[in-house]
């Protein structure tokens, strides 16, 4: 069979990928704290129809390889860990990251490896913890829960670009409550697994698989551990850059035409080949 029928189908399949990434990335643009993807493509090994011939000094010269590409695959589909736009909302508990840094959540006050997060659409529930809006309650820097009938007679309060809750008290007394929101940068943020829910999840290629996360939990504005500082009444939005998306999917389309289209002329050869017999 023609090597280029098999070529055909592998960039098919390349760019079907590439499509599904860009329609995930689309279908997130309003999505607060999300990382968009892409895909990187690799070529298969080549097959060698002739060797290289070396040069002989005064005699001959060096003749190049003769090598005929098998198609492409899949090389990487990355996380692509930029800021995505400010959007200001007023509300003391809606927070985001100016930098570097991930904000840490637990589904249960047991759970030993907390899950990281862009999305800081936070809320106070019923029992005064700070929680997100699927009910995960974020960790302070020490790893535990916030909660903010520990902290004392509390009638408002804000949060400083540390991450600590600055409170006031029925007398009006502001106080610094030593209480901050805790902030995680791991070596690799794109090694993180995603788990859905604007959710990541530690992995082996993350950070050293033999370290806890909770070894890299610390405050927010730390120039020493580089990670950003806390904005309170703002959210980050998706970076998923529209234009950039749409102008990928024009490539991602013509690119799988060509491809079938290699596939349809391949045929057109085959079937010219049966024909031969006649």
């Amino acid at each position: 069979m023609l090597r280029s029928l098999y070529s055909g189908v592998s960039g098919m399949r390349g760019f079907q990928t590439k499509l599904d990434v860009i329609g995930n990335n689309i279908a997130n643009v309003n999505t607060v704290g999300f990382k968009g993807g892409r895909v990187m493509f690799k070529d298969i090994l080549s097959q060698t129809v002739a060797g290289v011939t070396p040069s002989i000094d005064g005699t001959t010269g060096g003749v190049n390889a003769k090598q005929i590409g098998l198609g492409v695959s899949i090389s990487a589909v990355d996380t692509i860990h930029t800021p995505g736009s400010a959007m200001t909302t007023n509300v003391v508990t809606d927070l985001r990251i100016d930098g570097d840094g991930f904000f840490a959540v637990k589904a249960t006050e047991g759970q030993e490896q907390p899950y990281l997060t862009r999305a800081g659409n936070f809320t106070i529930d019923a029992n005064n913890q700070l929680v997100t809006s699927d009910g995960m309650f974020v960790v302070d820097s020490n790893g535990g829960l916030i909660d903010l009938d520990n902290i004392g007679n509390i009638t408002a309060f804000s949060i400083s670009s540390s991450g600590e809750l600055i409170t006031v008290d029925d007398t009006g007394t502001t106080t610094n409550s030593a209480v901050f929101i805790g902030v995680v940068k791991v070596p690799n943020p794109a090694g993180l697994e995603k788990i859905g829910g604007n959710m990541y999840r530690q992995s082996p290629n993350s950070n050293d698989s033999g370290t806890s996360i909770v070894d890299f939990l610390g405050t927010a504005n730390d120039a020493a551990r580089g990670t950003g500082a806390i904005v309170s009444g703002q959210l980050e939005m998706s970076n998923v850059d529209l234009t950039a998306e749409f102008t990928e999917m024009i490539v991602a389309q013509r690119g799988f035409q060509s491809n079938a289209r290699i596939i349809t002329t391949s045929d057109e050869i085959l079937q010219e080949v049966v024909n031969l017999k006649h």
